[in-house]
């Protein structure tokens, strides 16, 4: 038997963040959350999940700057990473993906959505 996944829900907002947790609980994830970049990475520092479903623009630290810092720890168990957000400029979609993002999806997303996505990203 397979080992069920986890991941990482990063978003401030309490709504994307209960709406995603259903979709991926759907999916047979395991879901923990943050509201917060620093957040996500202290998490991440205890238990590296499997994935990271992350939002770009957040206080304390943004999306950019967690994926640059989560990137710098030892590789062995790095996380897919797909972003997920309102973002929509090419050039920001191009940086995400150019500094670890494996994937990247528009606000507002269902559950056919993050299931390619996660599909692209090997993560099922």
């Amino acid at each position: 038997m397979s080992k069920v996944k986890h991941c990482l829900i990063v978003d401030d907002s309490k709504m994307i963040r209960r709406v995603a947790t259903r979709i991926l609980k759907d999916m047979n994830f395991e879901v923990s959350e943050a509201e917060n970049g620093k957040d996500a990475l202290d998490l991440c520092k205890l238990s590296m999940p499997d994935a990271v479903l992350l939002d770009w623009r957040m206080p304390v630290l943004d999306g950019f700057g967690f994926l640059q810092a989560l990137r710098k720890l030892p590789e062995g168990d790095a996380p897919a990473v797909v972003f997920c957000t309102a973002e929509r400029s090419v050039e920001r979609i191009t940086e995400a993906l150019q500094n670890g993002a494996d994937e990247y999806i528009m606000k507002p997303f269902d559950s056919d959505i993050i299931e390619s996505k996660f599909q692209l990203a090997g993560l099922i």
